[in-house]
Formats: C-alpha cells, structure tokens, sequence
C-alpha cells in the first residue's frame, strides 16, 4: 500500500493531537494544527490569536502528509511494497521525526533482518518521553497493533505563554473519512466560500464539544 487511509490518519492523530491556533511548543517555535510549524513551507503566524475551524487544520496537515511526509516514505520502502500497518508505522515515524531516509531500522528491515530492525526502531528515543510512541509504532510495523482508536486531543492555547493545555479528547474518524473521500485543493487561505463551508463542518463534528 503506498497511499493514506483514515486509519492511517487516525493512528498519526492519535499520537499527535492538534491546536486550533497557534503556539509556542517545548522550545518556543511556532507550532499550530498537527505540529506544523513554519518549516512545512505553511506560515502558522497567522494562526497567533487567530483559531481555525478543525476541517481546516486537518486539511493543511492532510496536504502535508501527502505532499512532503508520505513521497518520501515511499521512496525509502523502495520496491518493497508495505502493507497498511507498514505504511502506517513508518508515517507516523517520518511525520515525528523527520528521519525516514536515515533510520537504520528501516534498512535493516529492507534487507532482511526484522529482528535486528525491532530492537533499532527503539535507538530513536530522545527526548524519552517519545519513547512509547516508538514502542508503539514497533508494535504496529512489526504484529500490526494499532493503537488509534478513532480519537484525538485537542488542545486548547494558554496565554499570554501561548502553550497547549487542556485536552480534549474527540472523535476524528468521520472527519478524516470525509476528508479524504472529497478532498480539496489545498491553498494557503481558503476561499471564502471554502472557509464557510468548513466552519459548517466544526458545527456539525466539533463545537458543542466546546461548550
């Protein structure tokens, strides 16, 4: 398999959960949606002060998943061809560390040796509270255990530090599924007709787990 799925986007969201609005992570970048930060070549400034419907965060991180994270992925599977699980494990990997086309685990898997790639999935450690991620993600490439259960956590964004807090645990199933069978043409600002429409979806989905 070398395309996304909801239960592929569930599994990432599942590990990363998202903030409306821009803020300052661990090292003080600005970071917004699914961890994106100016680094994607999406300038998240304008989200300080400024939260956006969730259809529209995961729609900027479902056109970076396919744009940036999921090509290279591929290019490293080679002609290997990865099952769902596979893919999945592997994503999740790149999209939190960026590291896909050097991490030796995947080339010892590549080359025939599973056993040696199990324990070296889990040399990527740092910062250690990574660290059941990467379990994790061992667990789904290596015996297919998904760990996405169909949720995610939002995050609200303390000020005047501008940090997450607050988790709320959500639904992000059916979002995902509709996004994915009616994608849109990404664009660094959504028309308006597009930014009503995806306010409409936050009602229908989202916002009376907000009250």
């Amino acid at each position: 398999m070398r395309t996304l799925t909801p239960r592929i986007l569930v599994e990432i969201l599942h590990h990363e959960g998202l903030a409306r609005e821009a803020y300052r992570d661990c090292v003080g970048v600005w970071t917004w949606s699914v961890g994106i930060t100016d680094a994607s070549g999406h300038r998240v400034a304008r989200y300080r002060d400024n939260p956006q419907p969730i259809a529209r965060c995961l729609e900027v991180f479902l056109w970076l998943l396919t744009t940036r994270y999921l090509p290279a992925v591929n290019a490293a599977f080679g002609a290997y061809e990865p099952s769902e699980h596979q893919l999945a494990a592997a994503l999740s990997f790149h999209y939190n560390t960026g590291a896909i086309a050097r991490a030796s685990w995947l080339k010892r898997f590549l080359a025939g040796d599973a056993e040696a790639a199990r324990k070296a999935i889990l040399d990527w450690r740092r910062p250690s509270e990574i660290l059941p991620r990467r379990r994790k993600e061992r667990d789904l490439f290596f015996n297919a255990k998904w760990s996405g259960d169909g949720m995610m956590a939002i995050y609200e964004v303390a000020k005047p530090g501008y940090r997450p807090v607050r988790p709320r645990r959500v639904v992000v199933a059916e979002a995902v599924t509709g996004l994915l069978a009616n994608p849109a043409p990404f664009a660094p600002s959504p028309s308006p007709a597009r930014s009503a429409e995806l306010a409409r979806s936050d009602r229908n989905w989202f916002d009376r787990l907000f009250d």
